[in-house]
């Protein structure tokens, strides 16, 4: 089953580089996970129970998505004074054994990170119904009732980054590259392609997207989250194409990409590098000075905040979409770079912003995650 098959409603948050301060309020699904104030359970309560997390074969040292879920459970550890497993798929194989693992090991709530564990998620989630269940970039209406879904619509987010980076482009070529042909990484291909079209129609430019074709879904894709060499090796077609700014989805992968835009700086080429998920400035340090922008799914408060609900007893299966206007996506500062990105781009981003709050501009992704 395809749990993408209708899109959210279109909301947005006031100002580009949001802290999330609003973070977590559930779009027309129920009650929003609470992120702040007392967790409801007792120190004695907290110390017993145990919070868990399985990642996707990309890792917890991915420097993107496994990674900010994973601050995301330690934040709870800190906060809520919990105690915590977690394990490291290495390969597709490894979803149900896992899960298996953190049922038998006595896990109140396993959080699992990202689309692939969808059905092994399903499937223990079923199989242990006194259980609890959350999971990242993945819903599906025949979820069982100890499921809850954490879903973003990143292509808002990558709206707002395709016409940044169509305006600061030299070249008036740009480019995206995914992981694997999935909803979840093709929404923030399909974003960034409409934000550099949006700017095109705005300012009469004829900027190109290389690597993706919205309207045939059909583009560049490295075939894993793994290969970081071709992403490495696609990022350096791309450049020798002409493009000068470049966006992976694909994960650890990026870092391919982040080596090969700073060889091209090294080299005498004005490249940049959008990051996704977190804020590389922060995660992958090492490409920050050719960093741009990253496309944040806030995560880290997202997985806390349901960590806490649950401990407070407040699960509920009504999935949390994260958008613009309630914090769950954003675009980075532009941390080093800022003085690059002149006072009007940052004025047109502050009103698109605002634009896509009041659905004066659309974003619409056939793989925006559906709710019910």
């Amino acid at each position: 089953m395809n749990p993408f098959r209708s899109r959210l409603p279109k909301a947005g948050l006031a100002g580009v580089a949001i802290a999330g301060a609003a973070a977590l309020a559930l779009v027309g699904c129920g009650a929003a996970p609470t992120t702040s104030g007392p967790s409801g359970t007792s120190g004695a309560a907290a110390s017993n129970y145990l919070g868990c997390m399985v990642s996707d074969s990309g890792g917890f040292d991915d420097k993107s998505f496994n990674q900010s879920g994973y601050e995301g459970l330690q934040k709870a550890v800190k906060d809520l004074g919990i105690q915590e497993k977690h394990v490291q798929s290495k390969a597709d194989t490894d979803y149900t054994p896992n899960l298996t693992s953190m049922v038998q090991a006595g896990c109140k709530l396993t959080v699992t990170v990202g689309f692939l564990l969808g059905d092994a998620t399903k499937a223990a989630a079923t199989a242990n119904p006194n259980s609890h269940f959350a999971i990242i970039d993945y819903t599906d209406p025949a979820f069982p009732k100890n499921v809850k879904p954490i879903v973003y619509n990143t292509a808002q987010a990558a709206f707002l980054a395709g016409y940044l980076a169509a305006g600061e482009s030299k070249t008036g070529k740009v480019a995206t590259f995914g992981g694997l042909n999935i909803p979840t990484v093709t929404i923030f291909m399909d974003g960034f392609a409409d934000g550099v079209k949006y700017y095109n129609q705005k300012k009469n430019k004829t900027v190109q997207v290389l690597g993706w074709d919205k309207d045939k879904q059909d583009g560049t894709f490295v075939g894993d989250f793994k290969s970081i060499d071709k992403g490495k090796v696609l990022t350096q077609g791309f450049l020798q194409q002409g493009a000068d700014i470049v966006l992976p989805v694909a994960g650890p992968v990026g870092s391919g990409a982040g080596s090969a835009v700073l060889d091209a700086k090294k080299a005498g080429q004005d490249a940049k590098l959008i990051w996704v998920d977190s804020d590389g400035y922060l995660t992958a340090p090492d490409y920050k000075s050719v960093l741009l922008t990253s496309v944040q799914k806030k995560m880290t408060d997202a997985v806390a905040a349901v960590f806490k609900d649950d401990t407070s007893g407040k699960f509920d299966a009504a999935p949390y979409v994260g958008t613009l206007a309630n914090g769950g996506v954003a675009l980075a500062p532009f941390h080093d770079l800022d003085s690059s990105v002149p006072a009007d781009m940052k004025s047109e981003l502050d009103q698109l912003t605002k634009d896509i709050v009041s659905g004066t501009v659309k974003v619409e992704s056939k793989s925006s995650p559906v709710t019910g």
